[in-house]
């Protein structure tokens, strides 16, 4: 990631600047797991704050999530918990699919397009959480998580605009940052989330240097 972020500062002023201003972004990682599977639906259209919560409350519930403690949770424990009607339904889904031999999280990571194909297939599993698999757990180099908000806002601020770019306009000024779009969005995330004075969070589910998940 390091020689990527130095690659995209060789060529474009912003990332020289961030790379300046922060130094290389976190390698942020998660494993191919049902609980990260969860956090990504928890995280869809709400804050990360937010859904980390929802993600302690059922952690506490359930303990290490799991596809068959998963199912025991009824809709009432699962609103308590933090999920609506529309997440519960897509994470009981999932549960369903590994539970049948039908969802392999090892081999989407190991498929390529072919696994980031599968998992668009299930349901509540759209472009964006695909890409944030693609790039978190998977670890390509060249994703783009297109509709991101925090994405947009970071790149507008850095280049001065009033408001916030359209999707079409960051998506297609991304498109000029290939093959290193995985690091110029984490760049970005970086930066919008303070940059050089970011520190992670216990309980937000990415691995640690030993490759184990930080509590």
């Amino acid at each position: 990631m390091n020689e990527d972020a130095s690659a995209l500062a060789s060529t474009t002023e912003l990332f020289a600047t961030l790379l300046a201003r922060n130094g290389p972004p976190p390698r942020w990682r998660r494993p191919a797991t049902f609980a990260t599977l969860i956090r990504f639906i928890l995280e869809q259209q709400v804050s990360l704050a937010s859904a980390q919560a929802a993600f302690a409350k059922l952690d506490a519930a359930i303990g290490e999530p799991a596809p068959a403690p998963f199912l025991d949770l009824d809709d009432p424990q699962l609103r308590e918990i933090g999920f609506s009607r529309q997440k519960a339904g897509y994470v009981r889904g999932i549960a369903d699919l590994i539970l049948a031999d039908e969802l392999d999280l090892d081999w989407v990571v190991g498929s390529g397009d072919e696994g980031s194909a599968a998992l668009l297939r299930i349901r509540g599993i759209g472009p964006w959480t695909v890409a944030c698999f693609d790039l978190f757990v998977s670890g390509r180099r060249d994703v783009w998580p297109t509709g991101d908000r925090a994405l947009y806002v970071s790149l507008s601020r850095n280049l001065g605009c009033e408001g916030v770019m359209s999707k079409q306009a960051c998506d297609e000024m991304a498109a000029h940052w290939s093959p290193y779009r995985s690091t110029a969005a984490m760049m970005l995330w970086h930066d919008y989330l303070g940059g050089s004075g970011y520190e992670l969070e216990p309980g937000a589910g990415f691995l640690d240097d030993t490759g184990m998940v930080s509590e």
